[in-house]
């Protein structure tokens, strides 16, 4: 399964956006608050609980400096995930995306596919307000 937020335009440099989103403990700001529980985090990983679901673990694990992140699940998460951010310049900021990546089983998938996709979405809003403040 593959799911691609929403492409969204953040006012700051690309330099700016990729030294916040790759220390993990930031990560915690764009996630829905009321969703998430037993948050845990260093720099170069990050693990919660998602309301009603399984917990998730992710780890940084390459990056090309200022355009691309790369983040994989852990031993905690239901299933396998990659996660890569996608950060380009562009006139007055960054624009960003985000492709998550997930091996899912077609029962799973319907039942999933829906609250990731938006929950990739709400992220990528949420990164756009980091930056508004």
């Amino acid at each position: 399964m593959k799911i691609e937020s929403k492409t969204v335009s953040i006012p700051a440099e690309p330099e700016d956006v990729f030294n916040y989103i790759s220390d993990l403990n930031n990560f915690k700001n764009l996630l829905p608050q009321d969703r998430i529980s037993d948050w845990e985090s260093k720099e170069d990983y990050c693990s919660f609980k998602v309301q009603g679901t399984a917990t998730i673990d992710l780890r940084l694990k390459s990056s090309k400096k200022f355009s691309e992140l790369y983040l994989e699940s852990g031993e905690k998460a239901p299933f396998p995930i990659k996660l890569t951010v996608f950060l380009s310049e562009m006139e007055n900021g960054t624009k960003a995306y985000q492709i998550m990546e997930a091996q899912i089983n077609p029962f799973l998938k319907m039942m999933v596919e829906k609250p990731l996709a938006n929950l990739f979405d709400y992220i990528a809003d949420r990164l756009v307000d980091q930056f508004n403040k």
